[in-house]
């Protein structure tokens, strides 16, 4: 017979699974975007990438609210959001354009794929596990989804309305500015929380859902401006609070200060990029 210790510890494995089955699910979306994306469905291909990044979104609230995140969970997180938000949606974008701008135009993709490995890799070592109030440069899915929502995009009246513009020449602009966006240090916001409780708890919930209103009823139109506004809102907003930062390290700054990798968890990290003090051991623990 099982008692309730061992029926306790049976729930709690489960529980810790759940969080790891939505990432693996997040990995099974990316790897059939891109066989879609081989055969020509461009419109499938692109949304599987979109519900790769809900899952990506579930499986961290989900890990966060069961207190069920691991070392684990956050690498094999990272692993699988290398495939669905940086090969799948550059693969998605080399079928569309790339594959006949030229011998050399893939180089767009592999920059943008190098892009979205460093930003991953960097999370791990300074923003994994950690409740976030902003991400430290743009985070992967939201430029993977916004690569992944410019077909759709293309099947507007919107965009033949824009027709005029250099689409070619934008794309090219569109996937430099998302790799260098994912290592900079310009700070995005994350997703607001949604309460009943406070101001900002209603403005998050309202923001929320206007979001998915307008995600279901006008989805092709919506999510790649969303994602370009998105993009912009991190640059633009580095810019002013950087023009009006008196220099005085309120902690109001746009931009990230440099990133100190120490042998605690509880350090402060600031910046992936800057000298290290202490070396990383095999284990992954600080020396």
């Amino acid at each position: 017979m099982t008692g309730p210790a061992q029926r306790r510890t049976g729930v709690r494995r489960v529980v810790v699974i759940v969080p790891s089955l939505f990432t693996l699910f997040n990995l099974f979306f990316g790897i059939w975007s891109m066989t879609l994306a081989s055969r020509g469905e461009f419109g499938r291909a692109s949304w599987f990438i979109v519900f790769a990044g809900i899952l990506d979104t579930l499986d961290g609230r989900i890990a966060r609210l069961s207190n069920t995140g691991t070392r684990f969970g956050a690498e094999l997180d990272s692993l699988v959001d290398v495939v669905s938000f940086g090969v799948a949606p550059a693969y998605l974008m080399y079928e569309l354009h790339f594959a006949t701008a030229g011998a050399a135009a893939w180089i767009f993709c592999y920059f943008y794929v190098m892009g979205a490995a460093i930003r991953l890799a960097r999370f791990n070592i300074t923003q994994a596990g950690r409740t976030k109030e902003y991400f430290v440069c743009l985070p992967s899915p939201a430029a993977g989804m916004t690569l992944a929502t410019y077909y759709p995009f293309t099947q507007t009246d919107l965009y033949h309305q824009l027709r005029a513009l250099p689409w070619p020449l934008l794309l090219n602009f569109l996937l430099i500015a998302c790799t260098i966006l994912m290592v900079s240090n310009v700070r995005y916001a994350t997703l607001p929380r949604a309460s009943l409780r406070s101001l900002k708890g209603l403005l998050g919930l309202v923001i929320l859902l206007l979001i998915l209103f307008f995600g279901i009823l006008e989805h092709d139109v919506f999510f790649f401006p969303l994602g370009i506004a998105y993009m912009i809102y991190g640059v633009a907003r580095a810019a002013i609070l950087g023009f009006f930062d008196n220099g005085n390290g309120s902690g109001e700054a746009d931009i990230a200060g440099p990133i100190v990798i120490a042998d605690t968890e509880a350090d402060r990290v600031d910046d992936a990029f800057g000298p290290r003090s202490r070396g990383i051991s095999p284990r992954g623990r600080a020396g």
